[in-house]
């Protein structure tokens, strides 16, 4: 790919190889990239930067308008990840959207990791059973990745899902037959790519790692459909402590999202954020509990999803944002197999 990205002007083999080496190795990573960004990178002048970027995306054909048509068009590309709960899928018009960021807020124990583990299993389901076919990325600031969490949820998969799982997999067996079935966990385990971070810089750097990931596999038999950040916020919340570290906070966590948000769009994949809450002391009537990140984690997020605690092991499932949907609720469980119907 660098010497495509030669032909761009003021590129040349070594700036090609920068370019690669900080992730920027298609024409359309290149073409949403800010001037300043690039500049940084490549270590060019910012007007350098600008004709480099102005060419890209005459190469990748973007930054132009188009009609309402096309654009209807481009979005019957978009993936739809089911949870297998039904009225949650309903709920979402179909299941959790690709090119698009989805927030997952609650308190402790609501079921938010819950959620983000259910999904990078079933983002490798075939897409005809309601997965995408593809693999995960996990950045786990919270230390909430649990592989035997993974084991126990593909085991408590419909045993339909499993057959059909096993196919696209090529395993050779059956639901019941253990040793098929521990293959069948490897391997789903052997397609999410997790990461710990340990601070917000490092969770920064690891979601331009998440697009240099999704970049190696964009051709590969599963792709990355999947990015999931459990949680963004924690360690954005325990480093800028008060009034006058907010400023630098949001400028960094804006920053942040739109890293991840390429990553989306860019190759086509579901991006999952789990959030903390606060409670709000002035609310004297309904719900105190509210999301930490501001007005630019509200803006960024496309839906919104309020995760709450109910009787033993039910969560009600609200949905707060959506840009095409009505709000709602529903029900599910939360089992040793993983997430189930009411």
């Amino acid at each position: 790919m660098a010497t495509d990205l030669e032909n761009l002007p003021g590129v040349g083999p070594a700036t090609a190889e920068k370019l690669q080496d900080n992730g920027y190795d298609s024409f359309q990573g290149i073409a949403v990239a800010s001037p300043a960004e690039l500049s940084n990178t490549a270590d060019v002048g910012e007007s350098t930067a600008h004709d480099i970027i102005q060419a890209a995306r005459e190469q990748a054909d973007i930054g132009g308008f188009e009609t309402g048509a096309s654009v209807l068009q481009r979005r019957e590309r978009i993936g739809k990840l089911e949870t297998q709960v039904t009225e949650i899928d309903e709920m979402l018009g179909g299941g959790v959207e690709t090119q698009s960021i989805t927030e997952v807020y609650g308190e402790f124990g609501a079921g938010k990791s819950q959620v983000t583990h259910q999904l990078a299993v079933n983002v490798q389901l075939p897409p005809e059973v309601g997965g995408l076919g593809g693999s995960a990325i996990f950045v786990d600031s919270e230390d909430t990745f649990r592989p035997e969490r993974i084991d126990e949820m593909v085991r408590g998969l419909d045993d339909s899902l499993i057959a059909a799982a096993m196919d696209d997999k090529e395993i050779d067996g059956d639901p019941d037959d253990e040793e098929a079935v521990s293959a069948l966990v490897e391997s789903f385990l052997d397609h999410i790519h997790v990461a710990k971070a340990f601070n917000s810089n490092h969770q920064i750097l690891l979601a331009e790692k998440a697009q240099e990931i999704a970049s190696e596999h964009e051709d590969s038999e599963y792709p990355v459909r999947l990015l999931c950040v459990d949680s963004l916020t924690a360690h954005f919340r325990a480093e800028y402590v008060g009034r006058g570290e907010l400023a630098n906070r949001q400028q960094k966590l804006n920053k942040h999202l739109h890293d991840i948000d390429r990553v989306g769009n860019l190759y086509n994949a579901a991006v999952v954020v789990t959030n903390q809450v606060q409670s709000n002391p002035d609310a004297f009537f309904g719900d105190p509990t509210k999301p930490i990140g501001g007005n630019i984690l509200g803006h960024k997020s496309t839906f919104r999803i309020y995760l709450r605690k109910s009787k033993a092991n039910k969560r009600i499932v609200k949905l707060v944002d959506a840009p095409n949907l009505p709000d709602g609720e529903s029900v599910m469980r939360v089992e040793n197999e993983g997430l189930k119907p009411e």
